[in-house]
């Protein structure tokens, strides 16, 4: 039988606004396939914040709480709702621009304090809501309409800056395999601590036609192109092919002390119910 996408859906907001053959919606789908496996309650058990950009439609779209913030805020947004209530699950989803870049502070802290969060960067290299500017991921040399000569940035590796910002559970899988995305997902959102989940995604749009990738499916294979599983990336002995490929998968899954069990923890300080926070409370189990 067939998934009912429905029940989770606001289903009046049909059909969705993103260009035809979008990664957006392969991605909205894998998340609620695995908010369904989590078994949560949509009512009760999730919130879901979203950005500015193509993938701030996220929560125009899913039918649970949702909150639609300012560009670059959507950690800021997302700490806040997950201190006041930490029994909530909250789902961050994000463009490369909005994350990385206008709200790339926001997202290392989010990452350095290890809050219960289950951020979803959605990748696609460019800005493609506002007509392709360079964003921070933008590999070098490609078309953009502030560098047209070719961009001349250092790219980031959202997820090597994610791991050095000290996310305990980071992740990357492009969508064209929606059943390892959606397991990816379900990892992701069983972790407890800061779960950074980037998805490479296509905007054949803004970034593909621009960069002589004719349509949807040129985009996609070129993302397959520079994505590659872990296991196979780890065994690559040519350095400079190494770091011109993404590799995916989990890349890092770690205990550590989340922030609201301890944020917690000094409120009990605070009502005189303990002792001081000590060094011996914040020891990492890695």
């Amino acid at each position: 039988m067939a998934f009912n996408y429905d029940k989770y859906l606001r289903v009046n907001k049909m059909p969705t606004l993103w260009c035809w053959g979008c990664g957006d919606g392969v991605i909205l789908k894998a998340t609620i396939r695995a908010i369904a496996k989590m078994g949560w309650d949509m009512d009760k058990e999730v919130c879901v914040v979203s950005g500015i950009g193509c993938s701030g439609r996220f929560s125009s779209y899913i039918d649970c709480n949702t909150v639609h913030t300012t560009h670059g805020r959507t950690v800021a947004y997302a700490t806040g709702i997950k201190l006041s209530n930490p029994k909530v699950n909250v789902i961050v989803v994000a463009g490369d621009g909005d994350g990385l870049a206008i709200g790339g502070n926001h997202t290392i802290h989010g990452c350095r304090r290890n809050i219960d969060l289950n951020f979803i960067l959605i990748n696609n290299f460019i800005y493609g809501l506002t007509n392709s500017q360079t964003s921070p991921t933008t590999p070098r040399g490609m078309w953009t309409v502030t560098q047209k000569n070719g961009n001349i940035d250092p790219t980031f590796n959202a997820c090597n800056l994610a791991i050095g910002a000290g996310a305990s559970f980071v992740a990357r899988e492009p969508m064209t395999d929606p059943k390892k995305l959606e397991k990816i997902l379900v990892k992701a959102f069983s972790h407890k601590g800061f779960s950074f989940v980037e998805v490479n995604s296509n905007c054949h749009i803004n970034l593909g036609r621009k960069n002589k990738m004719a349509n949807a499916m040129e985009n996609l294979e070129w993302i397959e192109s520079i994505t590659m599983p872990l296991k196979k990336w780890e065994a690559l002995e040519d350095l400079i092919e190494k770091e011109n490929i993404l590799p995916t998968g989990v890349l890092r899954d770690v205990e550590q002390e989340e922030y609201c069990e301890m944020y917690a923890e000094i409120q009990k300080v605070a009502q005189g119910k303990r002792a001081k926070i000590t060094q011996d409370d914040f020891e990492k189990k890695i």
